[in-house]
């Protein structure tokens, strides 16, 4: 085998020249031909949707094999959005049955030795290649996304025979993100996460001139040392049927290391590019690799006569030639003219020879490569490729008018961005401070936990003044621009909107990327030294503010839409806004997903998400009808890539921004299968990850969890708890709360069905070993239910099953882990995506079989707005962990109330006989030796700190004897104990003030009856002598007149 080294710069020919007669004939008919054989002919002009991709009929459950031609291309889509690298074998049982059909009582060596029927074959490229074609840009886009996935490699140019053009498919690598660690990185640990169509790399690209004995794709797989293959090749199934339409096909891939010396096959990223065909008819193509890439490697098989088409010495790459010496044609006399007339080194041919195997072939071609890769001549983005593809005639995919409507329109947005955190202060200012104040006002209004002994009507009254206030505020602000940017934006027509909707993403996804990846520098730099305590606090709060997406846009439009419905109805502001929830209930429609949860404020902006969903019924009524499927978990566990496999679907996984809150989805039930499942669409709930490390140091961190997951499992109709082994504690937890809850909220009027998924175990006895487990499971929420049913007097719920439909055997499924290797170059496991789908199939077969209470849209809806108000309404069990914890909770409380009572009326008592001594103080002078009100008061308040002191030394010493028991699961309350302690000391504090209070006011009584006395005395002397003298004045009156 020969490598070759020569620089050449191109001068641009016709574009898309052909000179092979095979390739040719395929224009005008070869195509519609073989779209028509695939069933995929109506979808060249109407290209192919994600909705219709998505939707959910009844091949989504069945597995039988495909039986016709035109099966394989759904099959291949169906595999293919499940992440399956088993996706490119697409034999059909037609095929498959050609084997089976001899006699064998027959003995016929003919039949042995013809060929197979390629009539009734396809070859994987020419079905991929068709599917790109009669596919829109969001389809694309998917599809190269879950190829990479699967470590497949992925389109750069398509070829169209009927047009003769290709197209560079830049828009459709704009969703692969890969994260990967240089070998200058492997020390610090740390990586680079970008999207791969922006990442300047260098690019070696692998041709064929003429015949080739050698497999140029199988020798790729081998140089990657890629087991699941990520060329198709010869050899694999169905690899050797003759290519049709994807002749001219180039595809590209990508090696990029992990960091570990000992693992990586070349220490630097790379783009491996394959041309599929002979470049002697795709000089197009040809011209376009040695444009772009940092090196051309050539295989042939002879080079006598077609060697010119490398002696352009306007290339820009260098090329290196690649030949095999079992080849007659190649002899020394020709590799000396090869090496004269193109003035090659020796050490720039590879001659694979007869003596030299494929691992030591294999090993000098790693080496070669190397070179080029540690001294890169030129590195290029697929972005900058674009350039080169407008001087050769090439489409670009991107170049569409609405993909460009739609970037220009999300530049204006983003452009902006300089500081994320101080750009949400200014352009999207309604949902930070002020909605998290309507959020606290909107609880409190129902919990009245501040209340204290206010009238509650009044206090009520003002808290909703406040929120009218802060109202006002949001409406006094005027529009920022960027949100005016953003109405009109998604204002546009359906298509143009898709794209400024996948562009804003794209966007803001790069600037958080950026700023997340400056500031765990700036974290890691800071966390060296011990003393910048406070740098690295305020760089953990950036760390959490710095993500910026969509749903920060779209809650924003929800916030101007609420604030505006306090204006007049007539107010021109109001009016402007009410096109907004009809604007989202299509996204919602399109497969866009939707904020139900603001997971930031902890809070659903009701009336917003209330609207939508009526515009949504408007829009699809009377197809109306839906299911839910909500997944929970703790963080970090894969729900939303759970989702994605299951479904197809496009929840974010990525950017180093987790799930916040809930986001609800829509996907269309076929008409077909409308009779299965009894509904019109699904929705899918993904929702924040549980447990949160940032939300734990919070006060409120646990309320927070349980009235997420209590929503959410309350709304479902089917709820997939997400464990992984060693989050499963945490689950349980949450999973209690939520039973108490529903326990407590008598508006709750169904019975959610739980599926439990055990993530990263891959054994295939799992079931089989863990059915101890799932019955200790089962035992222990049915000690909560008992525990929670206790404490609400609802004795009659006495198992978790009574509360929520969970089947031990039935409800558990055990996924082995998502990558089948070491990322970045592992591809998906296919165990499991095998397991999500049999989930999936459950699932679907589950909800086929219940009763759902929200059967329509606008039930959902009224359960959203009843649910949330209960949730709101709950003051008491969202604060625990768990029920146990609750039970504890409450049982220390019973005995802390019994130890106060006790406290109280002995101090009552010892009250009420001090006000008996001081009422009869100085009645008894003679035997008492204090004879001043004062000193006695002084006396009496001393013997009271003596007697408060003995009982709070004795309720403080029944706190500790009761965390000494072993009984009543103490030690679940252990954090309590120091609030408990404090309540005590509290205690006496007030009781003291008050039994002071009432000793000074029995005092002051008694000097005011002393004082009365002495008036008393005072007046009777006066009326006596009165009397006296009056009675002496009659007398002597008397007596003169008888004189």
């Amino acid at each position: 085998m020969v490598i070759l080294s020569l620089r050449l710069l191109y001068t641009p020919g016709p574009p898309f020249r052909t000179r092979s007669p095979t390739f040719s004939q395929c224009l005008g008919t070869k195509l519609k031909t073989f779209l028509e054989d695939l069933g995929l002919h109506q979808f060249y002009r109407e290209k192919l949707s994600l909705n219709k991709i998505l939707e959910i009929n009844e091949k989504t459950i069945n597995d039988e094999p495909p039986k016709f031609k035109s099966d394989l291309s759904w099959h291949f889509l169906k595999k293919l959005m499940m992440v399956n690298v088993t996706a490119r074998k697409i034999k059909s049982v037609s095929m498959s049955n050609q084997d089976d059909e001899l006699d064998p009582g027959e003995f016929n060596l003919d039949d042995l030795l013809a060929c197979t029927n390629e009539g009734d074959s396809l070859n994987p490229l020419d079905l991929i290649t068709a599917l790109f074609l009669c596919s829109d840009g969001f389809v694309r886009q998917e599809l190269a996304l879950k190829m990479s996935m699967c470590q497949f490699s992925v389109p750069l140019l398509l070829p169209n025979c009927d047009t003769q053009q290709c197209t560079l498919m830049l828009w459709a690598m704009k969703d692969i993100v890969k994260k990967y660690r240089p070998s200058d990185l492997s020390e610090s640990k740390g990586f680079i996460e970008e999207r791969i169509a922006l990442s300047e790399l260098p690019m070696i690209s692998f041709v064929r001139l003429g015949e080739c004995s050698l497999s140029k794709s199988e020798i790729l797989n081998k140089l990657l040392n890629n087991p699941d293959d990520t060329f198709v090749h010869r050899d694999m199934e169905c690899g050797d049927i003759q290519r049709r339409i994807s002749n001219g096909l180039t595809e590209m891939t990508w090696y990029l290391p992990c960091g570990n010396k000992n693992m990586d096959i070349f220490s630097e990223p790379v783009a491996i590019a394959n041309l599929r065909g002979d470049i002697a008819s795709f000089e197009t193509q040809f011209s376009f690799l040695c444009q772009t890439s940092a090196a051309v490697f050539v295989f042939f098989d002879q080079l006598d006569s077609e060697y010119e088409l490398l002696m352009n010495k306007n290339h820009k790459a260098q090329i290196f030639l690649v030949g095999n010496q079992q080849s007659k044609s190649l002899t020394p006399y020709v590799l000396k003219k090869i090496t004269t007339n193109l003035g090659l080194t020796r050490n720039n041919i590879i001659i694979k020879s007869k003596q030299t195997n494929n691992a030591d072939f294999v090993k000098q071609l790693r080496k070669r490569v190397s070179d080029v890769i540690n001294n890169p001549q030129r590195k290029m983005s697929v972005k900058k490729m674009a350039d080169v593809t407008h001087e050769l005639g090439i489409i670009v995919d991107e170049d569409s008018p609405e993909c460009q409507a739609g970037k220009m329109k999300a530049d204006k947005i983003t452009a902006e961005i300089e500081d994320i955190m101080k750009y949400k202060e200014d352009q999207l200012p309604l949902q930070d401070k002020i909605w998290k104040e309507l959020t606290c006002l909107e609880k409190e209004e129902f919990r009245l936990r501040k209340v204290g002994s206010e009238n509650i009507e009044n206090y009520k009254s003002k808290l909703q003044s406040e929120r009218k206030e802060l109202r006002k505020k949001q409406n006094v602000s005027a529009m920022s621009n960027a949100m005016t940017c953003f109405i009109n934006a998604i204002s546009s027509p359906h298509r143009e909107r898709c794209y400024f909707l996948k562009w804003m993403r794209m966007n803001l996804d790069n600037l958080s990327r950026t700023e997340l990846s400056g500031l765990r520098e700036l974290y890691k730099e800071k966390c060296k030294d011990s003393e910048n305590k406070q740098e690295i606090k305020e760089i953990d709060q950036q760390l959490s503010s710095s993500s910026l997406g969509v749903e920060h846009f779209f809650r924003e439009m929800g916030q101007i839409y609420e604030a505006s419905l306090y204006l007049p109805e007539t107010h021109p502001s109001r009016q402007q806004l009410q096109h907004l929830p009809k604007l989202c209930a299509q996204l919602l429609l399109d497969g866009f997903p939707l904020e139900l949860v603001d997971g930031d404020a902890s809070n659903i902006p009701l009336r917003w998400v209330s609207d939508v969903l009526s515009q949504l019924n408007d829009l699809v009524s009377p197809k109306n009808k839906i299911l839910v499927v909500t997944v929970l978990g703790v963080q970090s566990t894969g729900k939303s890539t759970l989702l994605n496999t299951m479904f197809g679907v496009q929840f974010a996984v990525s950017s180093g921004r987790c799930t916040r809150g809930a986001f609800m989805l829509l996907i269309k039930v076929n008409e077909d299968f409308k009779k299965v499942l009894n509904c019109d669409f699904m929705m899918i709930i993904d929702t924040e990850g549980l447990k949160s490390p940032e939300l734990a140091q919070l006060d409120n961190s646990y309320e927070h969890d349980n009235e997420l997951a209590t929503l959410v499992v309350g709304l479902s109709d089917i709820t997939i708890i997400n464990i992984a082994m060693e989050n499963s504690t945490e689950m349980k937890d949450i999973l209690q709360i939520v039973v108490h809850a529903f326990l407590r909220m008598k508006e709750v009027g169904k019975k959610p069905q739980c599926q439990f998924v055990h993530q990263n175990v891959s054994d295939v006895s799992a079931h089989e070993k863990n059915l101890r487990d799932r019955k200790l499971l089962l035992e222990q929420l049915n000690e909560m239910t008992q525990a929670a049913a206790r404490m609400e007097k609802k004795e009659k719920y006495t198992s978790f099953t009574d509360v929520m439909e969970y089947n031990p055997d039935t409800g558990n499924c055990y996924v082995p882990g998502l990558w089948n290797g070491n990322p970045p170059m592992a591809p998906v496991n296919a165990g499991y995506s095998e397991t999500v789908y049999e989930l999936k199939k459950n699932i679907i077969q589950q909800l086929g079989k219940c009763e759902s209470t929200s059967n329509n849209i606008l039930e959902f809806r009224e359960w959203i707005i009843s649910l949330w108000n209960a949730v709101k309404h709950e003051n008491f069990i969202f604060s625990f962990r768990n029920s146990l914890v609750a039970d504890a909770y409450m049982r220390l409380c019973t005995e802390y109330n019994q130890w106060e009572w006790e406290f109280k009326k002995e101090m009552y008592k010892w009250v009420t006989t001090a006000e008996t001594r001081i009422s009869n103080f100085g009645s008894f002078t003679a035997t008492s030796e204090i004879s001043d009100m004062n000193e006695f008061i002084i006396v009496l308040k001393s013997e009271a700190i003596t007697e408060l002191t003995k009982w709070e030394t004795k309720i403080l010493e029944n706190l500790k004897k009761y965390f000494d028991q072993p009984e009543g699961h103490v030690y679940l309350v252990e954090g309590y104990r120091e609030d408990f302690s404090n309540s005590i000391k509290s205690l006496r504090r007030q009781t003291e003030r008050s039994v002071f209070n009432q000793i000074t006011a029995a005092a002051d009584i008694k000097k005011g009856l002393k004082e009365l006395d002495k008036i008393r005395a005072t007046y009777t002397e006066k009326i006596e002598k009165a009397v006296e003298k009056t009675t002496l004045n009659t007398l002597l009156l008397c007596i003169d007149q008888r004189v």
